[in-house]
């Protein structure tokens, strides 16, 4: 959706909780540039599984591992962020704590919806209170409770479920080699590899400096170290 020039707005966008004449609300567009902004950020869904991958902008000097997009909520989710990260990690550790508390009151795994709905009703809070914004981020959120998962939560608290998506700078690039070569069924190893294919296209240039993988497989969530990570990218580093 078009943002329109500061004369036409006319101030709507200096609240979150006013509309402007067109039905739209300008802090939450301004926070999904944020997430279009972001490098780019893949799911895939398999047949007992669901793959993350994501792209990370580094510097010269930076540590890898101290820039965290995928990362685990619990022994069954995981989740890839796209937007501002501190926003991210505010609402991955909401997560934990509500899927512990899940874990602790009926002694079972929280269940992949309710968990997603619950981050997605949180957001869509931060669009109706005045004095604060919203969250600029996108989480993908995979994970199986019998079936595997995965799905999307955009700023607005809009919830999505998907067999495979894309979000981020790439997500247009990305989106279409998911659509090409998507199959139900696949193979985790050809899961894996149209995730990098797709996040190739998007980003343009992979290392295993900058690539994040992560693997919810017959229920439990798997972090790629970067040695593996390598050895999973070469054929796309060219």
């Amino acid at each position: 959706m078009e943002i329109q020039s500061p004369m036409k707005q006319m101030g709507y966008d200096r609240a979150i909780v006013v509309f402007s004449p067109e039905g739209r609300m300008y802090q939450v567009e301004y926070a999904r540039k944020a997430v279009e902004k972001a490098s780019t950020a893949i799911g895939v869904t398999f047949s007992n599984g669901v793959v993350l991958v994501s792209a990370r902008s580094l510097q010269k000097l930076l540590v890898p591992e101290s820039i965290e997009k995928v990362q685990k909520i619990d022994d069954h989710i995981g989740a890839a962020a796209c937007g501002i990260l501190a926003d991210a990690r505010v609402l991955i550790d909401y997560a934990r704590v509500r899927a512990q508390v899940n874990r602790i009151t009926f002694g079972e795994p929280i269940e992949i919806r309710a968990l997603v709905r619950d981050i997605s009703d949180r957001k869509q809070r931060f669009t109706q209170m005045g004095g604060i914004r919203p969250f600029g981020v996108s989480l993908l959120v995979a994970g199986m409770d019998g079936d595997p998962h995965l799905f999307e939560t955009d700023p607005s608290g809009t919830l999505r479920e998907w067999r495979a998506h894309a979000i981020g700078r790439g997500s247009k690039e990305a989106r279409k080699v998911l659509i090409e070569h998507f199959k139900d069924g696949m193979t985790k190893e050809k899961a894996i590899e149209l995730a990098l294919k797709a996040l190739k296209l998007g980003e343009k240039k992979l290392t295993s400096r900058s690539t994040e993988i992560g693997l919810v497989e017959n229920g439990k969530f798997i972090g790629y170290d970067r040695n593996t990570t390598k050895e999973l990218i070469k054929k796309f580093e060219k």
